[in-house]
């Protein structure tokens, strides 16, 4: 069954260390080399990550000489949010009736 593209963004994502590489490419684009100084990993295990978010659209590489640098693409990330913006009203109907009760047991211990 082939994966739709919110189910490889979501997944590219569940992964810190592919979060925390696509922080840095928010910055701009890196080299592998670039990409793995942080990390306390090598640099085919960042190269997997890699293909893992290029896959997911999350990024793309170029060819620049013998350097492959990665950039952010932004598409992907805007549909994610897109998705998780239409469950907005519920967060805030959560959060408000959480704060009426959090008041009310307030003003009951005030007593």
């Amino acid at each position: 069954m082939p994966l739709d593209q919110l189910t490889r963004t979501f997944a590219a994502l569940a992964d810190p260390t592919r979060r925390a590489i696509l922080e840095r490419l928010a910055e701009g684009e890196a080299t592998v080399n670039e990409l793995a100084e942080p990390f306390s990993i090598s640099v085919q295990a960042v190269s997997k990550h890699l293909k893992v978010l290029e896959r997911a659209e999350l990024i793309t590489r170029g060819r620049s000489a013998q350097l492959r640098p990665s950039r952010l693409q932004g598409t992907a990330l805007k549909d994610a949010a897109g998705w998780l913006e239409q469950y907005r009203p519920f967060w805030h109907d959560s959060f408000d009736r959480l704060g009426e009760r959090l008041q009310a047991d307030e003003e009951d211990s005030g007593d």
